[in-house]
Protein backbone atom coordinates (compact mmCIF):
# COMPACT_ATOMS: atom_id res chain seq x y z
CA UNK A 1 0.00 0.00 0.00
CA UNK A 2 0.79 3.75 -0.37
CA UNK A 3 0.72 6.46 2.18
CA UNK A 4 0.40 10.28 1.85
CA UNK A 5 0.04 12.04 4.38
CA UNK A 6 0.13 16.35 3.64
CA UNK A 7 -0.60 19.11 5.47
CA UNK A 8 -1.49 22.57 3.94
CA UNK A 9 2.09 23.58 3.82
CA UNK A 10 3.97 19.98 2.98
CA UNK A 11 3.87 16.41 2.05
CA UNK A 12 5.03 14.77 5.37
CA UNK A 13 5.07 11.54 4.34
CA UNK A 14 5.11 9.87 1.10
CA UNK A 15 5.81 6.21 1.15
CA UNK A 16 5.06 2.82 -0.38
CA UNK A 17 5.30 -0.31 0.98
CA UNK A 18 3.34 -0.22 3.62
CA UNK A 19 1.62 -3.44 5.37
CA UNK A 20 -1.18 -2.13 7.73
CA UNK A 21 -2.09 1.29 9.58
CA UNK A 22 -3.89 2.50 12.52
CA UNK A 23 -5.80 5.07 13.11
CA UNK A 24 -8.95 7.21 15.36
CA UNK A 25 -11.96 8.63 14.22
CA UNK A 26 -14.92 9.57 16.25
CA UNK A 27 -16.04 6.29 16.43
CA UNK A 28 -12.68 4.43 17.80
CA UNK A 29 -9.65 3.09 16.53
CA UNK A 30 -9.36 0.82 13.26
CA UNK A 31 -7.19 -0.54 11.05
CA UNK A 32 -6.36 -0.98 7.02
CA UNK A 33 -5.21 -3.42 5.77
CA UNK A 34 -3.82 -3.94 1.97
CA UNK A 35 -7.30 -4.76 -0.66
CA UNK A 36 -9.17 -2.64 1.81
CA UNK A 37 -12.30 -1.45 0.88
CA UNK A 38 -12.65 2.38 -0.59
CA UNK A 39 -13.21 4.42 2.90
CA UNK A 40 -13.65 7.67 3.81
CA UNK A 41 -13.31 9.06 7.36
CA UNK A 42 -12.74 12.35 9.47
CA UNK A 43 -10.03 11.82 11.87
CA UNK A 44 -9.88 12.66 15.52
CA UNK A 45 -6.93 14.06 16.99
CA UNK A 46 -4.78 11.10 17.46
CA UNK A 47 -1.60 9.12 16.70
CA UNK A 48 -1.56 7.89 13.31
CA UNK A 49 0.95 4.13 12.96
CA UNK A 50 1.84 1.99 10.38
CA UNK A 51 4.00 -0.52 9.44
CA UNK A 52 6.70 -0.28 6.65
CA UNK A 53 7.55 -3.19 4.53
CA UNK A 54 10.97 -3.37 6.26
CA UNK A 55 9.31 -4.10 9.31
CA UNK A 56 9.51 -0.84 10.97
CA UNK A 57 7.16 0.73 13.12
CA UNK A 58 6.32 4.97 11.92
CA UNK A 59 3.82 7.21 13.77
CA UNK A 60 2.12 10.95 12.90
CA UNK A 61 0.46 13.12 15.25
CA UNK A 62 -2.36 14.71 13.46
CA UNK A 63 -4.66 17.08 14.28
CA UNK A 64 -8.00 16.40 12.89
CA UNK A 65 -8.10 15.46 9.21
CA UNK A 66 -9.66 13.50 6.91
CA UNK A 67 -8.16 9.73 5.90
CA UNK A 68 -8.88 7.92 2.84
CA UNK A 69 -8.40 4.60 1.23
CA UNK A 70 -8.80 4.22 -2.59
CA UNK A 71 -8.63 1.26 -4.96
CA UNK A 72 -7.37 -0.84 -1.24
CA UNK A 73 -4.05 0.50 -1.82
CA UNK A 74 -3.81 4.29 -1.56
CA UNK A 75 -3.95 5.54 2.08
CA UNK A 76 -4.48 9.39 1.49
CA UNK A 77 -4.28 11.62 5.16
CA UNK A 78 -4.72 14.97 4.75
CA UNK A 79 -4.68 16.74 8.59
CA UNK A 80 -4.23 20.54 9.48
CA UNK A 81 -0.68 19.53 11.16
CA UNK A 82 1.18 16.50 11.65
CA UNK A 83 4.39 15.83 13.36
CA UNK A 84 6.52 12.53 12.88
CA UNK A 85 8.06 10.83 15.61
CA UNK A 86 8.91 6.84 16.16
CA UNK A 87 8.59 7.16 19.50
CA UNK A 88 4.83 6.60 20.24
CA UNK A 89 4.92 7.64 24.04
CA UNK A 90 6.72 11.18 23.41
CA UNK A 91 4.34 11.82 20.80
CA UNK A 92 1.14 10.78 22.53
CA UNK A 93 1.92 13.08 25.70
CA UNK A 94 3.50 16.34 24.40
CA UNK A 95 2.26 16.50 20.48
CA UNK A 96 -1.24 15.56 21.56
CA UNK A 97 -1.59 17.68 24.56
CA UNK A 98 -0.67 20.68 22.32
CA UNK A 99 -2.74 19.81 20.13
CA UNK A 100 -5.74 19.79 22.17
CA UNK A 101 -4.84 23.03 23.95
CA UNK A 102 -4.24 24.64 20.48
CA UNK A 103 -8.22 23.57 20.09
CA UNK A 104 -9.00 24.90 23.23
CA UNK A 105 -7.24 28.05 22.29
CA UNK A 106 -9.15 28.24 19.40
CA UNK A 107 -12.47 27.75 20.95
CA UNK A 108 -11.70 30.59 23.74
CA UNK A 109 -10.53 33.09 21.15
CA UNK A 110 -13.99 32.40 18.97
CA UNK A 111 -15.94 33.13 22.30
CA UNK A 112 -14.28 36.12 22.41
CA UNK A 113 -14.92 37.26 18.50
CA UNK A 114 -18.59 36.49 18.39
CA UNK A 115 -19.15 38.53 22.33
CA UNK A 116 -17.05 41.08 20.01
CA UNK A 117 -19.23 41.03 17.27
CA UNK A 118 -22.69 41.19 19.05
CA UNK A 119 -21.57 43.46 21.02
CA UNK A 120 -21.16 45.63 17.81
CA UNK A 121 -24.63 44.69 16.76
CA UNK A 122 -26.79 45.49 20.23
CA UNK A 123 -24.96 49.28 19.29
CA UNK A 124 -25.50 49.36 16.06
CA UNK A 125 -29.28 48.31 16.78
CA UNK A 126 -29.22 51.26 19.82
CA UNK A 127 -28.43 53.69 17.49
CA UNK A 128 -31.14 52.87 14.59
CA UNK A 129 -34.13 52.29 16.74
CA UNK A 130 -35.76 55.26 17.53
CA UNK A 131 -35.44 56.90 20.93
CA UNK A 132 -38.61 57.92 22.96
CA UNK A 133 -37.56 61.26 23.38
CA UNK A 134 -37.06 61.88 19.49
CA UNK A 135 -40.75 60.40 18.82
CA UNK A 136 -42.45 63.33 20.95
CA UNK A 137 -40.58 65.75 18.66
CA UNK A 138 -41.19 64.85 15.04
CA UNK A 139 -45.31 64.42 16.30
Amino acid sequence: MKLRITTPLAVMVEEDGILGLRAEDGSGGFGILPDHADFLTSLAISVVGWKSAGGAQHYAAVRRGVLSVTAGRDIEIATREAVLGDDLATLDETVLARFRADIETERSEHVDSTRLQLSAIRQIMRHLRPDARGAGILS
